[in-house]
C-alpha cells in the first residue's frame, strides 16, 4: 500500500495576501499615490521660494501620478486603463464643460440673489496663480477618492456601498476645512456623488478629473470666494450678505444651498447615465 505524500504549501507571496484584504490593498494605494507627493513637495523646498512658481505642484501631481501607475502595475497587475490616454483629451474636456456650467449654474443664482456682490476686480494675472495647485488637487483627490477608495469598494461589495462609504470618508477628508458644517457636509457629499457618477459613467479619470478641477480653478482664480474653506485668490472681488445658508458663510460657496442644488442636478444625471448604461455592479 502506497503513501500519497502531499506537498506543504509555501507561504503566499506579500502582493497575493495583500490582495486578500481590500482595505489593506486601499491603504497602500492611497500611500503609494500621496507619499511620495508630499516628499517631492518638501524636496522642493530646498529651492528658493523665487524659483517655486508653479512647478512643484505639477510635478508633485506627476509624482503621484506614477505611484498609483506602480501600484496598479505591480500590486493589481492590471493595465491602468483609468488613466489610459487614448480618447482621454474627450473625456477632459467634457469634465470641464460640466464644470463650467456649474460653476455659471450657480454664481448666477447667488449674484442675483444678492448673496454675493462683486465690488471690484485685481490685476488677471492672479487668474494663473491656483492653476497647478488645483490641478495637483484634482488630480490627486480624484485618484484617491475615485479610483482607490471607490474602485476598490465597488469591486468587492458593489455600486451601492462604495457610493455611500467612498462619500462618507470623502466628507470626513473635508471636516477640518475652516468653517465646515452641517450644510457644508451635505453639499460635499453631493460633489462626492457627482464625481464618483462621473467615474462610474466613463470608467476612467479624466472626466471626474476635469469636472473637479473647473469647479475648483474657477471658483478659486473669479472669484474671491473661499473654496470648502480655504481662502480664494480670485480675480473678481466679491463680498458676501444674507444668511450662511445662502452665502456659503466661513465654508464659502460649497456650503451654499444654492451649490448642493447644482451639484445636486448634477449627480442624479450621471448617476442616472451611469446606471441606464449598465455601468453599476
Amino acid at each position: 500500500m502506497s503513501t500519497q505524500q502531499y506537498a506543504v504549501p509555501s507561504a503566499l507571496p506579500l502582493r497575493t495576501r495583500i490582495l486578500r484584504y481590500p482595505l489593506i490593498l486601499a491603504i497602500v494605494g492611497i500611500l503609494a499615490t500621496i507619499a511620495p507627493m508630499f516628499v517631492t513637495l518638501g524636496l522642493t523646498e530646498i529651492v528658493p521660494k523665487p524659483l517655486r512658481l508653479g512647478w512643484p505642484m505639477l510635478l508633485s501631481a506627476a509624482v503621484a501620478v506614477a505611484g498609483y501607475r506602480w501600484f496598479v502595475m505591480r500590486l493589481e497587475r492590471r493595465p491602468v486603463t483609468e488613466l489610459a490616454l487614448a480618447g482621454a483629451g474627450r473625456e477632459l474636456w467634457r469634465g470641464l464643460g460640466i464644470g463650467v456650467l456649474l460653476v455659471v449654474a450657480t454664481y448666477s443664482v447667488l449674484l442675483a440673489s444678492g448673496a454675493f456682490i462683486i465690488t471690484g476686480a485685481v490685476a488677471p494675472g492672479v487668474l494663473l496663480k491656483p492653476f497647478p495647485e488645483q490641478v495637483m488637487v484634482a488630480i490627486f483627490e480624484e485618484i484617491v477618492f475615485r479610483a482607490i477608495v471607490f474602485g476598490m469598494l465597488q469591486k468587492f461589495w458593489g455600486t451601492k456601498i462604495a457610493l455611500g462609504v467612498s462619500t462618507v470618508i470623502f466628507v470626513v477628508a473635508h471636516m477640518p476645512n475652516g468653517g465646515f458644517n452641517v450644510l457644508g457636509a451635505a453639499m460635499t457629499a453631493v460633489a462626492s456623488l457627482a464625481l464618483s457618477g462621473a467615474y462610474l459613467l466613463s470608467g476612467r479619470l479624466w472626466l471626474p478629473i476635469g469636472l473637479h478641477f473647473a469647479w475648483n480653478f474657477l471658483c478659486d482664480a473669479v472669484f474671491a470666494v473661499s473654496v470648502s474653506g480655504h481662502p480664494a485668490r480670485g480675480w473678481l472681488q466679491v463680498s458676501t450678505s444674507g444668511p450662511a445658508w445662502l452665502s456659503g458663510g466661513d465654508y464659502g460657496v460649497e456650503g451654499s444651498i444654492v451649490t448642493g442644488i447644482t451639484w445636486s442636478m448634477a449627480a442624479i444625471a450621471l448617476l442616472a447615465i451611469a446606471y441606464r448604461r449598465g455601468h453599476w455592479r
